[in-house]
């Protein structure tokens, strides 16, 4: 019989949640609204809800947390999350261990999204590929030689964070100008006052000006992935989060950016391509890191 495990993906506004068989078949999953302000106590309260709701019968055997923020090496706390109030060296893990009685396992939630993309996305062809997510901020991953590389304090890959423009605006982690400030949701409402989800519409529709955002999107995008293929050279670039349901708009001058910008040697056979999993790789690779709880 199948061991079923609980998969979190925890973001500002929203919490989304599965219960999963460990080949990866998602049995039920729920979504609830992240309380605000998402304090990790109120968060607690509504995550152990939650998991009521979707494991009445107490069959989930352990569960996998992904983080908007790093967590510790171990898995165990939930180092900082530059866009969540409060959030500074909380033991998330204990906490809900104390509650559910299920062993509890934490991650960023761009490796989740990694790990997930890499079980059943788009990964499983590559051993050396990144991952970024395109949404409210930008998160990433790294996976080297088939396995996820996480620093050897937990906090490695926010591909999101690197220097784009040197006097850019200023990000939440302290930096000025980081890929994040030029390629997700937030800063495309800033620069443009709509919403992804608008600019695809009309850029469908053929309007100039939406096809010329997405193109100098793209530009910066591929300007940021050059200096990540230099450093990393790898196989494949997985491009997920919200936005990549439109990177048939802006793939075209990401790849003609890394192409002008990297060294042949640097990027022999690398693909670009969007993410499979949808908003279900975080969930997933949360799963995923739960069955490493299973003895």
């Amino acid at each position: 019989m199948n061991k079923e495990v609980i998969g979190i993906d925890l973001g500002g506004t929203a919490i989304k949640l599965g219960r999963f068989t460990d080949d990866g078949k998602c049995l039920q999953s729920l979504i609830v609204k992240t309380p605000q302000p998402a304090m990790p106590e109120t968060v607690l309260v509504e995550i152990v809800n939650a998991i009521g709701q979707l494991d009445p019968s107490h069959n989930c055997v352990s569960i996998g947390v992904g983080m908007p923020g790093p967590a510790d090496p171990d898995g165990r706390i939930a180092l900082v999350s530059i866009n969540l109030p409060g959030w500074r060296d909380v033991p998330l893990a204990a906490w809900l261990e104390e509650k559910t009685g299920k062993p509890t396992i934490l991650a960023n939630d761009a490796n989740c999204a990694g790990l997930g993309e890499a079980w059943l996305g788009a990964g499983r062809r590559f051993q050396n590929f990144i991952m970024l997510t395109l949404g409210t901020g930008v998160g990433g991953a790294i996976f080297i030689n088939g396995k996820l590389f996480i620093g050897h304090h937990g906090a490695a890959g926010e591909l999101g964070l690197i220097t784009l423009h040197a006097d850019g605006p200023v990000c939440n982690s302290g930096n000025q100008g980081s890929l994040e400030q030029f390629t997700s949701i937030r800063a495309i409402r800033r620069l443009t006052g709509k919403e992804p989800s608008e600019l695809a519409a009309l850029a469908e529709m053929g309007d100039i000006q939406a096809l010329e955002f997405w193109a100098e999107y793209g530009r910066n995008l591929g300007i940021g992935l050059s200096s990540l293929v230099y450093v990393l050279t790898p196989e494949a670039i997985l491009l997920g989060g919200g936005i990549s349901a439109s990177s048939k708009f802006f793939l075209p001058t990401v790849t003609t950016e890394i192409e002008k910008r990297v060294f042949i040697t640097s990027r022999i056979g690398l693909e670009i391509l969007p993410a499979e999993l949808g908003n279900a790789a975080g969930m997933l690779g949360a799963a995923k890191l739960a069955l490493t709880k299973i003895s």
